[in-house]
């Protein structure tokens, strides 16, 4: 289930039993503050804007629109913002959709329903992430978007959906990095390559790519020579990834050259983690 659909019913929900409260005219409630002619009141519009939602949201993003503009001082107008970014979301219009959260952000960045404009903000971004193989800048809006709304809003419903969307399009950038990687390794462009796996394993490192990125480091770093940058690659990945196919791989190409012995079952590179890595000489 989409857990923007959801959160959204569940908004629409809580908004139903405000336009059940009778109109206030002192309040400006049912006074257009625009000479449109339309006399409607704001109760009125908001709920032909939510039966709209259900098959036109471009249009119920409209028709709660009309609110702020003929309402503007009404607390409905303060909702209307919220779902009009929700049902330009819904109708794929990302760009009016962050506009209007944006918009109640910087009027509301403290009200119940901040939270989830941020989270609108933020699934604006994700969901237009394209494959590795193009430009990911939309990702890296997205996973600021995405840590916006875990700390600055920690303890809201949306938080730990955030959480793991943040967990996902890391793992993105990663396989991003891991792509141009491999194109640079394939090619003998030994430097270059180093540089993504290690960003990979410096930025990226709690992501599914990280033993990969590892292995790729001890192919690099043997094809130019680099022995001991090798080794240590590998007692990295042997500490972190035992029984992983790409320690494995790493190992064999390591007592395959015989650049470490062969006898030991990975001694050696558990050796080499405690006292290169950790430090630790006795």
């Amino acid at each position: 289930m989409n857990f923007a659909r959801t959160s959204g019913i569940v908004l629409i929900a809580g908004l139903a039993a405000v336009v059940a409260l009778p109109g206030c005219s002192a309040s400006g409630e049912d006074t257009p503050t625009a000479e449109t002619g339309d006399q409607r009141s704001a109760q009125a519009i908001f709920r032909e804007a939510e039966n709209q939602l259900q098959t036109n949201p471009a249009e119920a993003a409209a028709t709660f629109g009309e609110i702020e503009r003929l309402y503007p001082f009404s607390q409905l107008a303060k909702r209307a913002m919220v779902m009009s970014a929700f049902a330009s979301y819904q109708a794929g219009q990302y760009s009016d959709a962050r506009a209007a959260a944006q918009r109640y952000l910087s009027l509301y960045p403290a009200d119940d329903d901040a939270a989830y404009a941020q989270y609108l903000v933020a699934l604006t971004y994700y969901d237009r992430i394209t494959d590795v193989g193009r430009d990911q800048s939309m990702t890296r809006k997205a996973l600021d978007a995405l840590n916006t709304v875990t700390q600055r809003y920690p303890a809201s419903e949306f938080a730990r959906d955030a959480a793991l969307k943040i967990d996902l399009a890391r793992n993105h950038l990663a396989g991003k990095e891991m792509m141009v990687g491999r194109y640079y390794l394939k090619r003998g462009h030994y430097v270059a390559a180093v540089n993504r796996f290690r960003r990979v394993v410096d930025e990226y490192e709690t992501t599914s790519q990280t033993p990969e990125a590892l292995h790729r480091l001890v192919e690099a770093n043997l094809a130019m020579g680099l022995e001991r940058e090798a080794i240590a690659a590998a007692a990295v990945l042997g500490e972190n990834f035992p029984g992983s196919t790409w320690y494995a791989d790493s190992y064999e190409l390591l007592t395959g050259r015989e650049v470490i012995p062969d006898d030991d079952d990975g001694g050696f590179l558990g050796t080499v983690y405690r006292r290169v890595i950790q430090g630790k000489w006795l």
